[in-house]
């Protein structure tokens, strides 16, 4: 973490973008390793985003409005 943080802000923000980029890339290509859809599987995936969704909005819009009211 120390080599991170002596990094310049500018090549600090393109390392975090590239990290992202490559994770979701990496997520996004899970796909083609499966041969057929299974619809277990993707009911869970689709209930998993929606709850990481939920939590999102409320940890960075909700509890911080609610906190200033």
């Amino acid at each position: 973490m120390h080599w991170f943080m002596s990094l310049s802000y500018p090549l600090q923000a393109l390392a975090a973008t590239l990290f992202t980029w490559g994770v979701t890339a990496a997520g996004a290509g899970i796909v083609f390793l499966f041969k057929k859809e299974n619809k277990f599987l993707l009911d869970a995936m689709l209930g998993f985003a929606g709850g990481v969704m939920v939590a999102a909005s409320f940890w960075s819009l909700l509890s911080p409005a609610i906190e200033l009211a």
